[in-house]
């Protein structure tokens, strides 16, 4: 699987679906992949948009949050992020962010790699478009605190 922590075109694409579909911007000005990868204060993550979707990108913020090294992370198949009792509400939201382009206000309970429960608050959902083609989904949140 290709390495997307500091490409510029999936920086573009997480940013310019984040801007188009929110009408603000996900990162401040002068930002770049590397700064959303390794200096972000919040949580970026990323999965494709196949029928059980794998995780393509998870900020330093976010391996921090998940307890998942970079090459643990990718290609995690995300509803693994969510214990099975959590996984309907979870599908749920993805459904809706399918339907509407995005979501926000989100709060759900998530699994750490060491089976810690958090968290998450007031995160984002949105959709990853290029040139018209949904190609996944995408999250970002600030919050989170054990459960």
């Amino acid at each position: 699987m290709t390495d997307l922590s500091h490409d510029p075109d999936f920086f573009a694409l997480l940013t310019g679906s984040y801007a188009r579909r929110l009408g603000e911007s996900l990162v401040p000005a002068g930002a770049d992949a590397a700064w959303l990868y390794a200096a972000a204060p919040f949580a970026v993550l990323a999965h494709d948009g196949g029928a059980d979707p794998r995780f393509v990108y998870g900020n330093r913020a976010a391996q921090a949050c998940f307890g998942y090294a970079w090459d643990e992370l990718i290609g995690l198949p995300s509803r693994l992020s969510a214990e099975a009792p959590e996984r309907a509400a979870r599908q749920s939201l993805l459904d809706a962010v399918t339907r509407d382009g995005f979501s926000r206000g989100y709060r759900g309970l998530r699994i750490a790699k060491d089976g810690r429960r958090f968290w998450i608050d007031q995160a984002v959902v949105w959709q990853l478009d290029r040139d018209g083609m949904n190609v996944g989904q995408a999250a970002t949140f600030s919050a989170w605190r054990d459960a």
